[in-house]
Parts: structure tokens; C-alpha cells; sequence
């Protein structure tokens, strides 16, 4: 496996006034960047401000749409048409790609969030009609799925430019999806843990469930997070190990 390894963190998802994360801290860590769109998280001024310090910093820009569910975060799940999936998806991906041109740079991966991402990893019809509603707007797009799960199948099919993702802070099911956030031991609290079971699961290549089951996949991004007492330790400590082992941190 290849020793270059993309790490990439949820971002702008903060609100007028309110604040979510610590984004300033994380783009010193991460080298790409997926941009909440204004409808499970962030505003105009919100998504501006991050990515221009995304474009200052080097730092990869995404699009990263979700539910329209403030309240809830994007975290509930709902049921709509394909045609207004694919309209939610163009939406939002307009947008970020208006801020981006504006701030002299250039959105360059989709990641679907919350109960959006969590419905395309058991549905290939979802995960297809999300994906082939951004590649219409953009071809180029790298598409970023979670790993061995019905969203690669679907980027398989497409034969569009993807990337696989695992995730530092969160447990796995035995079928490769997230633990619901629900459960018991679904979110990994601890840095030192989190970093062993990334260098693990690199050194396997595979996806390492609670069980310790084992699932082959392509890994070629980490999904690290700024909200939690703990996340930004997760982070760093997660970025120094790796490159301790000798992995080279850059972009999609």
C-alpha cells in the first residue's frame, strides 16, 4: 500500500453566532477540508470565512451536503425522491462551488454527510443518485466514500475518481458501516487509541470492526473531527504517528 495518506475533517458547520469545532486548529492538521453547505450546518459567512483560510493554508476543498435539518444536524434521517435527492446534492455543491471560485479556489472532492452518508453506505441506488447528481456538475470531482460499503460499489460501477475513507474516532460494524452514535464505544474518545487502531488498520489494509473482524478495502483518506473534549488531541496525535511510521501527508 501507498505511504501517502490524506487527512480530512468536517468543517464550517458553525452558525451565525454559534460555534461548532475549533476549524482554526484543524486546518494546521488536516489536508482536506469538506464544507458543510448551509443545510445541516454553516451559513454564507461561515462557509466564506472557512474557505479562505482552507485556500491560505493549502488545504484541500470539499463539498460536504447533507439533509435539510438544522436542528438535528443532518443527523435524521429522510426520506425523499430521487429527484429531490439530486436536487439537494446540485444545490449544495453550487454553492460550495461559488464560494470556493470567489475565494480563489477550487472545490476538489464530495463527502455526504451525517444520515445522508450513513443511508448511501447500505443503499447503492441512494449513494448512485447522490454521486451522479455531482458529477453532473462536475465531472472531476473525487468522490468520497466510505470504504467497502455500497457507496464504492457505486463509484466502482461509475468508474469516477474516488477515494476510500476510514475514520480515526469512530467504531465499525462487522458489514463496514459506523456504529450508530447511539451505541456504547461508538465514538473513540481516547487519542493513543484512535492512532493505534489507524496504523492498524493501514498496516492490514483493511477496515477493523468493533469484533476485530476484518475487511479488505482501499483506505486512501482519514476522516478526523474538531467537536469534542477530546478531537483535537485525536487529531494531532493521529497526524504525529503517522508520520512517525513514515507516511506522507497530502492532499486528494
Amino acid at each position: 500500500m501507498s505511504k501517502k495518506i490524506d487527512l480530512n475533517a468536517d468543517m464550517g458547520e458553525s452558525f451565525g453566532p454559534w460555534r461548532m469545532g475549533n476549524d482554526d486548529a484543524l486546518l494546521d492538521i488536516v489536508t482536506s477540508a469538506n464544507i458543510a453547505c448551509g443545510f445541516h450546518a454553516g451559513d454564507p459567512d461561515t462557509m466564506a470565512r472557512t474557505i479562505r483560510q482552507a485556500v491560505a493554508k493549502g488545504v484541500g476543498i470539499g463539498a460536504h451536503p447533507g439533509f435539510a435539518d438544522l436542528q438535528g444536524f443532518g443527523r435524521r434521517r429522510i426520506s425523499l425522491s430521487q429527484a429531490e435527492l439530486e436536487n439537494l446534492v446540485i444545490y449544495q455543491l453550487g454553492a460550495a462551488q461559488a464560494m470556493a471560485k470567489a475565494a480563489g479556489g477550487k472545490v476538489r472532492h464530495f463527502k455526504l454527510h451525517g444520515a445522508l452518508s450513513n443511508m448511501a453506505s447500505e443503499s447503492i441506488d441512494i449513494a448512485r443518485t447522490c454521486y451522479q447528481a455531482a458529477l453532473r456538475v462536475q465531472p472531476d470531482l473525487v468522490i468520497m466514500v466510505l470504504s467497502a460499503t455500497p457507496m464504492e460499489y457505486a463509484v466502482r460501477d461509475m468508474g469516477c475518481a474516488w477515494a476510500g475513507e476510514i475514520f480515526a474516532d469512530r467504531a465499525y460494524n462487522d458489514d463496514a458501516t459506523l456504529v450508530d452514535r447511539s451505541k456504547p464505544g461508538a465514538v473513540i474518545h481516547d487519542p493513543d487509541h484512535a492512532a493505534d487502531r489507524i496504523l492498524n488498520m493501514l498496516d492490514a489494509g483493511a477496515i477493523i470492526s468493533e469484533s476485530g473482524h476484518h475487511i479488505p478495502c482501499r483506505i486512501d483518506t482519514i476522516c478526523l473531527h474538531g467537536d469534542g473534549k477530546t478531537a483535537l488531541d485525536i487529531a494531532q496525535t493521529v497526524k504525529t504517528r503517522l508520520i512517525r511510521g513514515g507516511y506522507t501527508l497530502a492532499s486528494l
